[in-house]
């Protein structure tokens, strides 16, 4: 551990000023993105210039690690995270670093995923940084980077525990950061979305002080409580998912956070779950101080499509009818913004139930309505027809043709199929989770993905064959998804091929990653140690058959089925369309930024986010990218945001979305910035972590600021 303690760590709060800070997670509790600072603006924005550069250290060779944190910046001391989960304070103004906590030097606490973001919390000179990675959550003081002792058990809190039921097998991380009001800490967290067991997504506060469970609410509702009927009977007992995996926004003064939430799994085959699946892909509001709830709205009934709120909500005052309302906006991986009420609930602008297609999978059977707001308009295409096909050249163009004849016709919510369903805007949004910002005049700032994919289901096993007896059965329910059934993997999604793997590996390295996971795979502790066994031997040799497996740990449904032999598809990978030279396979633009009255429910301006250099160098205009992190919006007329696959920080000014100016960065920014102030100078920092979409990873966090 390091530690140099300078002066600047010691002045009391009132010396840099409240506005000189970005000290909760997305700017304030209302995730709005803004800031009051005004140094920086139109005029003066291309002076600036790389103030500093912190090389953290813990990148991936083989580029599969990311930093997806927006650093927190409390009077002179920025807060971050490692591309390898470490947590470190700097000095704000010069990058120099002042401690460093790697939670791998606990005893049994494991690093795993990514991390998006922290908590600070004061109370006179006890001042705390909160911060998870994997299943754990951890306590630091502040200035000194040590674990606080009183919290949890000797400073960390795992997150297994309190769930109603036991999930030390399954997949949990906590990604993004919770919420405080007062002494409570508001948690959500990650968890596994495919045909495998997965934890129910039950929110819970903890205490700040104790790190002791205060109350929890729960998303897959119990007997008695509100939204059990549209559950079969007993599904808390064996359904998992309708997590808050995005983050929250809060209310202090009314005592609501505001809580959106994910799909249930499996994502794409709900037959074990028939019903509307209250509360999934709901922005709830909650009693902040005990956890009831106050009014609720479902995006998206009986998931089928991996729809969840990609985003915390924004709370925003608008004028609406005559008098200033204030609301909460939820952007949607869909494209659309839905505004409601914040005190009751009711949609600002109208909404409409429309049907959609009915599903022919075996045991499905999807909803026959979904929600829509009449305004705003989507910020993202809704329909994929063959006018939207590309034109980058006839070879792309015949050869994206030819696919798109051979999978059903594209329609919005057209339940996932056999031969193939488009999901446009794709699973990463439309939004995605850097979400939206606001600023005071009612206005969203919002980037999208518009992207095309292509969801295949197949059957998890061979007709007649009995449930889970060989590996190739239990590899396409629980690896295929991500892996791909040829094995191939994923490098956009940082998921390595397994062609040859029996050449890098031995059988026990295979059976460790089952057991512990690794990077963004989660663990599979669930599976049996014959299971295991099975699984190996698929991979690191010829198919294995013969006794069938044991059942896993009685996860399933009620009469003891288990989970996985019930599933009776998974889908082949999560799969972008791209053309033969690995550009999108639909017309421009790929990636935009978009400016929305929410007092009207118009459109200001909307521009193009991103581009590939070769293409401009063609002499095609700038196309967007697929982009990944949020926008910063400031009191001095600017939007900063980096996010796109080209690896520069842009901004744009807030009035009319020109792009002002631009600075290459040494790998992808797919974070959200902060800006902040010490000593009178206003800074903008990023994230460069790369390493999604077939990008390098990096290892740096660049501040930028006008010439002293």
């Amino acid at each position: 551990m390091k530690r140099i303690l300078p002066a600047l760590l010691f002045l009391p709060l009132l010396v840099l000023g409240a506005d000189a800070n970005w000290g909760t997670y997305l700017g304030d509790q209302a995730s709005s993105h803004y800031s009051r600072l005004k140094q920086l603006t139109p005029r003066n924005v291309a002076k600036l210039e790389v103030a500093w550069t912190y090389r953290a250290g813990g990148a991936d060779k083989n580029n599969r690690s990311q930093i997806q944190c927006n650093p927190l910046v409390v009077d002179g001391v920025l807060y971050g995270t490692t591309p390898d989960l470490q947590l470190f304070a700097l000095n704000a103004a010069t990058g120099r670093e002042l401690w460093r906590f790697d939670p791998a030097s606990v005893p049994g606490v494991t690093k795993a995923g990514v991390n998006r973001g922290l908590v600070f919390w004061a109370d006179g000179a006890d001042r705390r940084v909160l911060y998870a990675n994997d299943h754990f959550l951890h306590a630091l003081d502040a200035v000194t980077g040590q674990r606080i002792a009183s919290f949890g058990e000797a400073g960390s809190v795992d997150l297994k525990r309190d769930l109603g039921r036991d999930v030390g097998g399954l997949a949990l991380q906590s990604t993004t950061p919770g919420v405080v009001f007062g002494d409570l800490l508001i948690m959500g967290m990650r968890l596994g979305e495919g045909p495998a067991p997965a934890a129910p997504g039950h929110i819970r506060a903890y205490s700040v002080r104790t790190g002791r469970l205060v109350w929890r609410f729960n998303t897959i509702p119990q007997p008695g409580e509100f939204g059990y009927e549209t559950w079969p009977p007993n599904a808390y007992q064996y359904i998992g998912g309708a997590n808050v995996w995005t983050g929250f926004a809060l209310d202090e003064a009314r005592g609501l956070v505001f809580c959106p939430t994910g799909a249930a799994a499996f994502d794409f085959w709900g037959g074990n779950r028939i019903g509307q699946n209250v509360f999934a892909n709901c922005l709830i509001a909650l009693d902040a101080r005990t956890g009831q709830r106050h009014w609720h709205f479902q995006f998206v009934h009986h998931d089928l499509w991996d729809r969840d709120l990609p985003a915390p909500p924004n709370l925003v005052t608008v004028k609406h009818g005559g008098k200033r309302v204030d609301a909460v906006a939820q952007v949607t991986k869909s494209g659309h913004v839905f505004v409601f009420h914040r005190e009751t609930g009711e949609p600002i602008f109208p909404l409409r139930e429309v049907p959609v297609p009915a599903s022919d999978l075996q045991g499905e059977s999807a909803w026959p309505t979904q929600p829509l707001p009449l305004k705003p308009a989507p910020f993202a295409r809704q329909l994929l027809t063959y006018d939207e096909l590309t034109d980058r050249t006839p070879e792309a163009h015949r050869q994206v043709l030819e696919r798109f004849a051979k999978l059903r016709p594209h329609t919005p919510f057209l339940p996932p199929s056999r031969e193939g369903t488009i999901i446009f805007p794709g699973f990463d949004g439309g939004a995605e989770w850097g979400g939206a910002a606001t600023d005071p005049e009612g206005v969203l700032y919002v980037n999208s993905n518009e992207m095309a994919w292509v969801l295949n289901m197949v059957e998890t096993q061979r007709q007649g064959a009995e449930p889970l007896a060989t590996g190739e059965a239990i590899f396409n329910q629980i690896c295929a998804a991500c892996h791909g059934l040829d094995r191939k993997g994923n490098q956009a999604q940082n998921v390595p091929s397994l062609v040859g793997v029996e050449q890098r590996l031995q059988s026990a390295d295979v059976l460790a990653l089952l057991k512990t996971g690794k990077g963004v795979m989660p663990a599979f502790d669930f599976l049996t140690e014959k299971q295991r066994q099975l699984v190996v031997g698929h991979l690191l040799g010829p198919p294995t058959s013969g006794a069938p497996a044991p059942a896993a740990n009685r996860l399933g449904q009620p009469g003891g089925a288990d989970v996985l032999g019930t599933i009776p598809y998974t889908m082949t990978g999560y799969h972008r369309w791209l053309d033969t030279n690995g550009y999108p396979a639909i017309k421009p633009p790929w990636g935009t930024l978009n400016a929305i009255d929410l007092n009207t429910g118009d459109y200001r301006w909307r521009v193009t986010l991103g581009e590939w250099p070769e293409l401009t160098a063609q002499g095609v205009p700038p196309t967007g990218t697929e982009n990944y992190g949020g926008p910063v919006v400031t009191a001095g007329g600017l939007i900063f945001i980096a996010a796109s696959r080209d690896a520069h920080l842009r901004a744009f000014d807030r009035k009319t979305g020109r792009e002002l100016w631009k600075a290459k960065l040494p790998a992808a920014g797919y974070a959200t910035p902060a800006t902040y102030s010490v000593n009178g100078r206003q800074y903008v920092v990023i994230a460069c972590g790369g390493g999604k979409i077939g990008t390098p990873s990096g290892d740096a966090y660049v501040a930028f600021a006008l010439p002293e």
